[in-house]
């Protein structure tokens, strides 16, 4: 299975929004370099990353505005 990337950032608890929000929406999202983020004190990116099948539409979801 593919992941495409569809956020990147320096703040986990950013990441972690952004998955929960994506989980609740029914995707399949991958949090990336969270260990690392943690360890490293933030010096390294935070990706979250959903298979290659749903990445349009979550990215479509990310910037719908909430309602």
């Amino acid at each position: 299975m593919k992941l495409i990337s569809i956020f990147k950032g320096w703040n986990l608890s950013e990441a972690q929004l952004v998955c929960s929000r994506l989980e609740s929406a029914d995707f399949h999202p991958f949090l990336i370099n969270e260990y690392t983020s943690m360890a490293f004190g933030g010096i390294f990116p935070v990706f979250v990353k959903v298979p290659e099948i749903e990445a349009t539409e979550a990215k479509e979801f990310l910037v719908a505005p909430v309602e």
